[in-house]
């Protein structure tokens, strides 16, 4: 054997050598294709583009439910939180967070595909889709991620939060599970959806330590209540990314409807 056929051979065993270990890492993965091929897509995308960093690894538990919480300054706020959680888990699997999105995103040509994969809770803009918040906590009972962007639109001030919905007090208070803020910094800015996807940055997302809400769980979730936990968790959110929250919360009709309601999911 020359030395020409010897390279390509040695080379030709580097691919294969390659393929394996990427087809492992899908084998392992636990998820059809389409989720991990967006993963992977996402873990080379993000840090090229964006230049992604964090103040540590990411905390998010590896087995379990939770709700993630994070301030929203661009479309491509679930990718930025999304990437690298996967260090969080001994085992370095990943797993789906199933993002609550307005519902004319979700249902958007060419993106509906990757919602539908990632198993995303479309929810209807004006807070009045109670089927949605049913859909989250039943996620959450699974032992499954929930992320939340409260502000529930995106805010181009990055002075301060916007107003929240009270959403996210009642889908914690109902699943009793724990909370992580997520505060993202230099998400990119577009002229339209599209275009931010397409925009250089450079991203800091900053991870704080989980909200416990032990402490409301045994009192009647009343308006009141709703408020008092959502300004909660909207001030811890914004304390972590160092800007200010008024704390004016929504008022959502159906969301009082239903503060009386025990749910079961």
């Amino acid at each position: 054997m020359n030395t020409e056929t010897w390279s390509i051979s040695i080379l030709a065993g580097y691919l294969l050598l390659g393929i394996g270990v990427v087809f492992l890492r899908f084998l392992r993965s636990g998820h059809p294709w389409q989720v991990w091929a967006l993963y992977t897509t996402e873990r080379i995308f993000v840090p090229l583009l964006w230049r992604w960093h964090s103040n540590r690894r990411c905390r998010f538990p590896y087995d379990g439910p939770a709700i993630i919480i994070a301030n929203h300054r661009s479309p491509a706020d679930p990718m930025l939180v999304w990437m690298n959680h996967h260090l969080a888990d001994p085992r370095r699997h990943y797993r789906l967070i199933s993002f609550i999105m307005t519902l004319e995103y979700y249902n958007l040509w060419g993106v509906h595909w990757i919602c539908k994969n990632m198993d995303s809770i479309p929810l209807e803009r004006n807070g009045n889709d109670f089927v949605g918040l049913k859909t989250a906590l039943k996620k959450l009972k699974e032992k499954q991620l929930v992320g939340i962007f409260p502000e529930g639109q995106i805010n181009r001030e990055s002075r301060h939060l916007l107003e929240a919905s009270p959403g996210v007090a009642w889908l914690a208070l109902h699943a009793k599970v724990p909370v992580y803020p997520v505060f993202i910094h230099g998400a990119p800015v577009g002229k339209s959806m599209l275009l931010s996807f397409a925009t250089p940055a450079k991203v800091r997302v900053v991870y704080g330590e989980p909200i416990d809400l032990c402490e409301y769980y045994g009192r009647k979730k009343t308006q009141e209540l709703l408020k008092e936990v959502t300004d909660r968790l909207m001030t811890r959110l914004a304390e972590l990314g160092g800007v200010e929250y008024e704390g004016v919360t929504k008022a959502e009709p159906e969301i009082e409807q239903f503060t009386q309601t025990s749910v079961s999911a």
